[in-house]
């Protein structure tokens, strides 16, 4: 229990010091939000991984589907770091940054309403954003409940509480710049920790080719259903694949990292640095997720929950290892939050406030307005994940699939062919922000009206996403165009002209 403790303080003390040291690059809106778009690749990369893996992932995500999919959750992982991760810096992160630095703009919504002079698109765009990631946001704390009560026996309104206000404190003192650095360094915590807990759980079944060998055995669909190479169920397999990984592309605290990132040489570093650090940590997550059936049966998880699965695996690990998971899930969980709610409080400032509400604000109230909404959000999740614990209200947990689906449905698909096709329109954007939240509530309200293939949340929040690659290019097509000369001055800034050496540009033959 010592040990446990000095290890949680001295976490606790590095993300304050971190707060407490940053907050000089955070004394205007472009420091806050963006950390001066002067952020390296390390610290951008590890920022973009942390933020897309929480404590959803790793106790929820990897309990449920390990155990749905066996062996073969690992290419959830594997999706997430090629789909997710590779493809997404590779085609995202160059020209996000080239555009929304010509538009300076520092949130979603402020680039839809530059990229097509539409006030409606930014507010609609924020009411988006306010609306679904609430749910996402007090869904972090799920996975710690069970983990703190096998590694303290501590009351778990007592972690949320403490959660909260440390990840308040760096947040509100340093913005993005804060959370970058603490996201590496809980980054490195997640990669140590997923590594040795791996090793450890393997290790009590005979270490991996006594743990496949027992998992073979199980019972499913066919012999050794649960680790064959596609698992049981590969088509649902897909469904979670392209979820998880594809709608990164559309989430808009994932997208605002590309904001911020210093220099192509950051882009190259980063893409790489990201990729790896995806692989560790989702395939890591997801391959030991899917070991889950020999230690729990089928009666035990339906009685406790898909939640139970991972911390029932590491119930026999020693303390020290408990208390690395514990730092791990915090981690994992303060660097999401700290990411959505900085996503949740620029929107709401510096879209909807700014300008709608009141007409022009300084530089210091919006500063101001952004440190009050970053707490405001903190406590709003908190306030939601203790009512949820005390009350047994389990459909709040269920929401992140929906926040999810809804948001990457509603942005994916006009944010990409906003930065790559001129002649994307404004009524296609909008009926990508109705289609794809429209859906994901129906989905959650009358799920039974809907075909039997969209049932799930997983496949509907895919189809959402995929459906806007088809309506975004009908609908532009059909409606008035864009002017042509706003769109050509955005789109200049990736044509011009850069010198560059032979180590990155062939010459051409004469």
């Amino acid at each position: 229990m010592l040990i446990k403790i000095i290890m949680l303080i001295a976490f606790f003390a590095s993300v304050v010091v971190v707060g407490v040291v940053c907050r000089r690059k955070a004394n205007n809106v472009n420091g806050f939000v963006l950390g001066g778009r002067n952020v390296g690749p390390w610290l951008t990369a590890f920022a973009y991984g942390t933020s897309y893996f929480s404590a959803v992932i790793f106790i929820g995500y990897a309990g449920q589907f390990g155990w749905k999919f066996g062996l073969a959750s690992t290419w959830i992982g594997l999706g997430n770091a090629v789909i997710g991760s590779l493809l997404a810096w590779v085609i995202l992160g160059r020209r996000t940054r080239l555009i929304t630095h010509k538009l300076d703009s520092s949130t979603m919504p402020e680039f839809f309403d530059k990229r097509f002079k539409s006030k409606s698109l930014r507010i609609g765009a924020s009411a988006i954003i306010f609306i679904f990631l609430i749910p996402y946001t007090a869904s972090l704390y799920n996975g710690l409940s069970r983990l703190f009560e096998m590694a303290f026996g501590i009351d778990y309104t007592v972690c949320i509480i403490a959660m909260a206000v440390l990840t308040a404190i760096y947040v509100i003192a340093g913005g993005y710049f804060a959370t970058a650095v603490n996201d590496f360094i809980q980054g490195i915590i997640m990669l140590i920790g997923i590594v040795a807990v791996i090793l450890a759980v393997l290790n009590i079944n005979g270490g991996l080719m006594g743990s496949v060998t027992k998992l073979a055995e199980v019972e499913g669909s066919f012999p050794g259903s649960y680790a064959s190479f596609f698992g049981p169920l590969p088509m649902d397999l897909l469904g979670v694949v392209i979820l998880t990984s594809l709608g990164t592309w559309g989430l808009p605290q994932m997208v605002q990292k590309f904001y911020a990132i210093k220099s192509e040489d950051a882009i190259r570093k980063g893409t790489i640095i990201s990729t790896v650090f995806a692989v560790i940590v989702a395939g890591g997550c997801y391959f030991l997720g899917g070991f889950g059936r020999i230690f729990l049966t089928q009666d035990q998880v339906d009685s406790l929950g898909f939640d139970q699965i991972i911390p029932t695996m590491l119930e026999k690990l020693p303390d020290i290892l408990i208390a690395v998971v514990v730092i791990l899930v915090l981690s994992a969980s303060m660097s999401t939050l700290s990411s959505l709610v900085l996503t949740s409080s620029s929107t709401l400032t510096l879209d909807f406030i700014n300008g709608t509400i009141i007409k022009k604000m300084s530089e210091t109230k919006k500063v101001v307005c952004l440190r009050i909404f970053v707490f405001i959000f903190i406590l709003i999740s908190a306030v939601i994940a203790i009512i949820q614990y005390n009350s047994s209200v389990t459909f709040i947990a269920q929401l992140m699939g929906i926040s999810w689906g809804a948001l990457a449905g509603a942005f994916l698909a006009p944010f990409l062919y906003s930065l790559y096709w001129k002649k994307t329109t404004k009524l296609s954007c909008w009926v990508c922000f109705l289609f794809g939240p429209a859906i994901m509530v129906v989905n959650m309200l009358w799920r039974a009206n809907l075909p039997t293939i969209i049932q799930s949340p997983i496949n509907c929040g895919a189809f959402a996403m995929l459906a806007g690659f088809i309506i975004v290019p009908v609908v532009s097509l059909i409606s008035p165009k864009p002017d042509k000369k706003l769109v050509d001055d955005i789109f200049s800034v990736c044509e011009v002209e850069v010198k560059t050496t032979a180590k990155h540009q062939l010459e051409e033959s004469k």
